[in-house]
């Protein structure tokens, strides 16, 4: 149905006369103006189109008239009697389901290009929302979208009507890998004055390559007796999204360390085994029947996540306990989530598997610094380059979905327990913890720098820099994309960074204009200054894309750029041109 329609068929319709006049109703209104909204939304060629709520039929028939394959999803028998009296030769096929189970529909295993969810959302009660998204989401095939109109105005209870908002379909979407176009706001057709009506389009993206699709059964559909296949994508998504100088293209497969792969599944983990959040049915304790949560792993249960991170320096008392905690969630990783992960659902052969991994036998060294060669030393574990491109480019939609399903499994696997899994304490042990926006170190070193009468520049400006006038600044704003990495800290006029440049992005010619001031900084600031340059290389080693050499300041800076490049395409950042 559309805009103009009050209908709902998630509630019971009077019967007889009444079906009769409010499906006479409808059909007074012409669908081609009503929807008009659609026909640059629909696809050119021949589509599979879901009407859920169909009502009279009116939009179902036209939809087929234009040349599309359409199913019309109705629960009320009367509505449906109405439709074929008012559709005898309906060139579209009519069920009876509804949200938010539309169980028929999912019995015919057709998946839809386009879905029509036209005043009815407000009919569904909050509480059957999510469910209902995701069931629609799930029924979309690759690159589809959902049309929704949502009522503004008076709601009407007695009638079973809800408030219904783009905001909460916003944050449907994104919990589900999807994302809005910019909402649109229409009259009611019927002229009630105080009634109005925002059309919404859902999409969700996809690449091309089938590397979305697969994701999104993972998430949706995939059988899952743990929350480990879904650490692992978050895993792998995370490490691409802001470790990716760890990578290594080895034909169409991206090689990642193994010991990455597991210092970030501990990452994930620690929180949610420390706040006692259920993994699996009978992980019902802490540290309790999961593979990789062995004694070692106990060892650490009081250390940060944020010092679960590259180039991180693990002292003695711990060394021991973290190499055999890396080692046992690289156990677990390869004997489960590794190897249930297939492309076909129905074999687990090596052949078939998406992340093949290939395990080595290290000893605990004398002093464990989270280097390369050491994570290297784990083995590795190989990700389809298109996948791999997928979770880089689409990580703000993807890693969303991923948490709200990891989320839905553990508050489950709560109530088969019959333990009371807070939602919201939940949700922040998932949080994704960065370092805190700490500049210290390198303020520190800038002043050591001044007092020592070096020179200091502005990297943005050129102009010479004194203690009143020093501000380090994230070259890529901190708002945007937290990392406090020594290479991205950079000395700056307080006026350039405070009142110019603040959470913009530089953009391609000011961080080429900028190059020599930049690298002299890198140099003198950091290399000539051991502890300090080590940390760097390690840093840019592992945060930033297709580096040479970490030692080469050129090659440096070549992946800074890189980096930029990818954050404004992927993220789109708002810009800065330079300082004025």
């Amino acid at each position: 149905m559309s805009d103009d329609e009050e209908h709902c068929s998630q509630i019971c319709r009077p019967p007889g006369v009444e079906a009769r006049d409010a499906a006479a109703r409808y059909e007074t209104v012409s669908a081609e103006h009503v929807n008009d909204w659609l026909i640059d939304v629909l696809p050119d060629d021949k589509a599979c189109i879901l009407d859920v709520g169909s009502g009279s039929g009116r939009d179902a028939a036209w939809l087929a008239s234009i040349g599309h394959d359409v199913i019309a999803v109705e629960p009320n028998h009367m509505m449906r009697t109405e439709c074929e009296r008012l559709h005898p030769d309906k060139p579209f096929r009519l069920l009876a389901d509804r949200l938010p189970d539309l169980s028929a529909t999912f019995r015919t295993g057709i998946s839809f290009d386009c879905i029509l969810v036209n005043a009815v959302w407000m009919f569904v009660a909050p509480s059957h929302r999510e469910r209902a998204f995701r069931k629609l989401v799930t029924l979309l095939n690759p690159g589809g979208q959902i049309a929704i109109t949502l009522r503004q105005g008076p709601v009407d209870v007695d009638r079973g009507m809800h408030p219904a908002s783009t905001e909460e379909i916003e944050g449907l979407a994104r919990r589900h890998g999807a994302y809005l176009e910019p909402p649109q706001r229409a009259a009611d057709f019927l002229g009630r004055r105080q009634i109005s009506w925002i059309r919404i389009i859902v999409r969700v993206p996809d690449d091309g390559t089938g590397a979305l699709p697969l994701i999104r059964r993972i998430v949706l559909n995939d059988n899952k007796s743990s929350t480990y296949k879904l650490a692992l994508l978050r895993t792998i998504c995370r490490v691409a999204h802001s470790a990716p100088g760890f990578a290594r293209e080895v034909g169409d497969f991206v090689e990642v360390p193994l010991g990455v792969v597991a210092l970030f599944w501990l990452r994930l983990y620690l929180p949610l085994l420390r706040a006692n959040m259920p993994q699996n049915p009978n992980n019902t304790t802490r540290f309790e029947n999961l593979g990789f949560a062995k004694a070692a792993l106990a060892q650490l249960s009081d250390i940060s996540p944020i010092d679960l991170r590259a180039g991180g320096v693990v002292g003695n008392d711990r060394r021991r306990a973290m190499h055999q905690s890396l080692r046992d969630a690289c156990e677990t990783i390869h004997r489960m989530p590794a190897a249930h992960l297939t492309y076909d659902d129905n074999t687990s052969d090596v052949d078939n598997r998406i992340f093949p991994v290939e395990r080595s036998v290290t000893r605990t060294p004398d002093h464990l610094r989270l280097d390369g060669n050491y994570l290297w030393s784990f083995g590795k574990l190989s990700v389809p380059m298109h996948l791999w491109r997928a979770m880089q480019r689409y990580a703000v939609w993807i890693e969303p979905a991923l948490v709200e399903e990891w989320v839905r499994l553990a508050l489950k696997y709560g109530e088969g327990q019959n333990r009371v899994i807070d939602e919201g304490s939940l949700r922040r042990t998932m949080e994704w913890l960065e370092p805190t926006r700490d500049v210290d170190d390198v303020r520190r070193r800038a002043v050591e720098m001044l007092n020592a009468k070096q020179k200091l520049y502005c990297v943005w400006t050129g102009k010479a820099l004194h203690r009143n006038t020093l501000d380090i600044d994230h070259c890529f704003p901190w708002s945007a994309w937290p990392c406090g990495d020594l290479w991205n800290l950079m000395p700056s006029s307080r006026g350039v960074n405070q009142h110019q440049k603040r959470d913009l992005l530089p953009n391609d010619a000011t961080l080429r204009n900028a190059k020599d001031r930049v690298v002299e900084w890198w140099d003198a600031g950091y290399c000539a200054k051991p502890p300090l340059g080590d940390r760097f290389r390690l840093e840019a080693t592992a945060r930033l894309p297709a580096i040479g050499s970490a030692s080469d300041l050129d090659d440096v800076f070549v992946a800074l750029g890189l980096q930029r490049l990818r954050l404004s395409n992927d993220q789109q950042i708002p810009e800065w041109g330079g300082a004025n």
